[in-house]
């Protein structure tokens, strides 16, 4: 994991790779439990047996879970210290090139792309892409931005 010391040490990585996370595999558990919390039921999620005869095979992950990982994931790249705070403010665009499988492992690629001041710090923008373990294409690629407070 990088460890910046404050924002004006990570403005200077804008433009670079921030690294890897570690891999994480998904289980029909956390697909279940994300599709209890956002209603979204559709069989190819959540009923295994179904979805064995399905176009993938077995259930997969909602895009919407693989895309909700990307903090936790980014947060296993990279911290920024000396910040009274940092929050995401929102997402620029999202993709969802490849299907995560149960079973499936996924890591986050970061990218910072700029930094910039706003309303209530700076806005970092970064590419977070959720790589699929054994694939040609990503499971999500994301412009993911967030709000730094010093």
């Amino acid at each position: 994991m990088k460890t910046f010391q404050g924002l004006a040490e990570f403005e200077k990585a804008v433009g670079t790779h921030l690294g890897h996370s570690r891999w994480h595999t998904i289980t029909q558990e956390q697909i279940d439990m994300f599709a209890a919390a956002t209603g979204d039921h559709q069989w190819i999620h959540t009923d295994p047996a179904r979805a064995a005869a399905g176009p993938f095979g077995a259930t997969i992950a909602h895009g919407y879970l693989t895309l909700s990982l990307a903090p936790m994931l980014a947060g296993q790249v990279y911290t920024v210290r000396n910040l009274s705070m940092g929050v995401n403010y929102g997402v620029d665009k999202v993709r969802f090139p490849a299907p995560v499988v149960v079973g499936s492992r996924i890591r986050a690629g970061v990218e910072l792309i700029s930094i910039s001041p706003g309303a209530l710090g700076f806005r970092a923008l970064s590419t977070v892409t959720v790589e699929l373990e054994g694939s040609a294409k990503p499971a999500c690629v994301a412009e993911c931005v967030a709000v730094l407070v010093p």
